[in-house]
């Protein structure tokens, strides 16, 4: 069951700049769904447009069949998170105190944090294991610190869909694998994650799902066997790659893929 869908989506920046088109995607419960594709292909502006923080120029995004446009930012807040891949400007407020803001679309005008927002807090701070950086100051943290406290406050947030930007790109191998394995465990839960990602083969252990994306389209949807293929993936990243298996944790081949030069 779809959770997340859109239809015909487009954008161009401009003057005239093709970063979307007539994209179709379905996000389902208990899915972990890595988008793939190129530099500038158009992933994180499709992330953006599902997210609502861009509009379409064409097409429509729904959260359980209703248009995304018809839900208020609390509302929104409650339905989606948000991974980003940095902040563009970084408060000097503590940890505690930004993760907390994860609670936002819980709280109406007049409320604000009790126990249990605290508790839920404290329980995302946790599972990112970054509950000893509470009293830090955000500008005082490592970038893979920083991108763990940008997990945590959206899973504050309780929302059914977890939509991640490259969560992985300033992490060492150990915490590449723990924030992985902490987004399919939100999927199991009886959410849903879409993850945008240049690592193929993470997607191939962890995911459920591959979309691939090409200029601005999506020209390929399936399972890690069905996409991590070369007859899929020479056209979208060329020649220069190597294929291979290796056995999954319960027996299963799972494919990987590496650049290879020569």
């Amino acid at each position: 069951m779809s959770i997340l869908s859109a239809r015909d989506l487009a954008f161009d920046y401009p003057p005239a700049i093709r970063a979307v088109r007539d994209a179709d995607l379905d996000l389902d419960v208990g899915e972990l769904l890595c988008v793939l594709g190129p530099n500038g292909a158009g992933k994180t502006t499709l992330l953006k447009l599902l997210a609502g923080i861009l509009e379409p120029q064409a097409g429509q995004v729904a959260i359980d069949d209703r248009p995304l446009d018809d839900l208020d930012r609390r509302e929104r807040a409650r339905h989606i998170a948000i991974v980003p891949q940095s902040l563009a400007y970084v408060p000097d407020v503590t940890v505690r105190h930004f993760v907390l803001g994860g609670r936002y679309g819980h709280l109406g005008a007049w409320r604000r944090c009790m126990a249990n927002d605290y508790e839920i807090v404290a329980g995302a701070e946790a599972a990112t294991g970054i509950a000893d950086l509470t009293d830090r100051s955000l500008r005082s943290l490592s970038g893979g610190q920083l991108q763990r406290v940008l997990i945590s406050r959206a899973l504050a947030q309780e929302a059914r869909v977890l939509l991640v930007d490259e969560p992985t790109s300033s992490l060492d191998p150990e915490h590449q694998l723990q924030v992985f394995e902490l987004l399919v465990g939100f999927a199991r839960q009886g959410s849903a994650v879409l993850v945008v990602t240049h690592d193929l083969n993470l997607s191939s252990q962890f995911a459920t799902a591959i979309g691939l994306i090409q200029d601005g389209r999506v020209v390929a949807r399936g399972t890690p066997d069905e996409v991590l293929r070369p007859e899929v993936l020479s056209p979208v990243y060329g020649e220069r790659l190597r294929y291979g298996s290796w056995p999954g944790p319960h027996g299963e081949e799972r494919p990987f893929v590496v650049p290879w030069s020569g």
